[in-house]
């Protein structure tokens, strides 16, 4: 039987290797082994939501996993809802072109 994670104590813990026939395993599960929290991002922990609308191009949809949180100051620590945009997928790669100084917080999953 595998053991508990030590990070979250909640998964089992992944499987590193195998070598002749014997299982060794990480002392973390595959979630925190890759650095994904189950904590909320910090820009939803200060209440900022995600809109159905990108604030760069006005594109609407239904689905916000469209969307990403984008820091205008590129100041990820700055959760100030004015420094906060909800911009699209299209908008994100033409920021990345243009060289904005735009950066998306929380490379993560809502949840």
């Amino acid at each position: 039987m595998r053991n508990t994670c030590k990070k979250c104590q909640q998964r089992p813990v992944a499987v590193n290797y195998r070598k002749e026939g014997k299982i060794y395993y990480r002392s973390t599960c595959d979630h925190c082994a890759r650095g994904f929290l189950t904590d909320k991002p910090s820009w939803a922990k200060f209440g900022y939501k995600k809109r159905n609308s990108c604030d760069k191009c006005g594109f609407k949809s239904l689905h916000k996993e469209v969307f990403n949180v984008f820091h205008v100051d590129g100041n990820l620590l700055n959760a100030n809802p004015a420094n906060l945009k909800t911009i699209c997928a299209n908008c994100s790669v033409v920021l990345r072109k243009e060289g904005g100084k735009w950066r998306q917080g929380d490379l993560r999953p809502d949840f």
